[in-house]
């Protein structure tokens, strides 16, 4: 589904897009060579569990060999990811808090509703930016939740 989504957007804009799959830390030293072959300039990586448990290597790499990262979690960009923009983390755990409470309180898992995410944010690492010759305008500032110094 988020494949699916980023390459309407990439159409959208007619921007190119190429999609790696990297499961294993060989596949993303692999990656970041053929990012290097293809000359890309940015990376959107993706929310799953294995790109998320390497997020700090990736964002190390990325920013090694000069590209802009977008990662679908705050952490990331908190570190040296250059920005992210996704579902609160913080806030979907406290939505679970309360489904488990009700399902020990007695309430059937089949009778809750699914919800989907409500806060989302928009994080961006203004000292990763400066690293990457980056100019961040001040206006997408003002849009950032949280604004890395």
């Amino acid at each position: 589904m988020q494949m699916q989504e980023a390459e309407q957007s990439a159409q959208t804009l007619g921007t190119p897009i190429r999609f790696v799959n990297a499961n294993s830390e060989d596949g993303i030293d692999r990656a970041f060579d053929d990012f290097g072959q293809q000359r890309a300039d940015a990376l959107l990586i993706l929310s799953d569990s294995f790109l998320n448990g390497h997020a700090a290597r990736i964002a190390e790499l990325a920013l090694v060999h000069g590209l802009s990262t977008c990662f679908a979690y705050r952490e990331p960009a908190v570190s040296e990811g250059l920005m992210s923009y996704g579902a609160s983390r913080t806030e979907s755990s406290h939505q679970a808090g309360i489904y488990v409470g009700r399902i020990l309180h007695g309430e059937k898992p089949a009778d809750l509703p699914v919800q989907q995410p409500t806060k989302f944010e928009f994080v961006i690492n203004m000292k990763t930016a400066k690293a990457l010759g980056l100019v961040v305008p001040y206006s997408m500032q003002m849009l950032a939740d949280e604004v890395i110094e």
